[in-house]
């Protein structure tokens, strides 16, 4: 008797998970849109600091503003690709 309890309690665990993971993968696309939107402001943000400590530089007669120039445009360039490549990744 327990043994057909455990049996049938086993089947009625066992069932498929497409719809848990329907619902998941929905619920995580329609994220998509605003934290692409949120990486490209916060880029932008980036980018204007960026500039502007750069000019900084630059007017205050530093020769050596090639590596700050470089991290700031790497790193607004690392945020727009990463909101493409999540926009390609979810394919939306």
């Amino acid at each position: 008797m327990a043994a057909l309890c455990l049996s049938a309690a086993q089947s009625t665990f066992a069932q498929g998970g497409t719809v848990g993971i329907d619902a998941a993968t929905s619920s995580l696309t329609s994220y998509v849109d605003p934290i692409s939107t949120l990486i490209l402001a916060i880029g932008a943000v980036v980018g204007l600091i960026g500039g502007i400590r750069v000019y900084i530089k630059w007017n205050s007669g530093d020769q050596d503003i090639n590596k700050e120039l470089m991290s700031w445009g790497g790193s607004c360039l690392f945020l727009v690709l990463v909101s493409v490549v999540i926009k390609a990744f979810f394919g939306v």
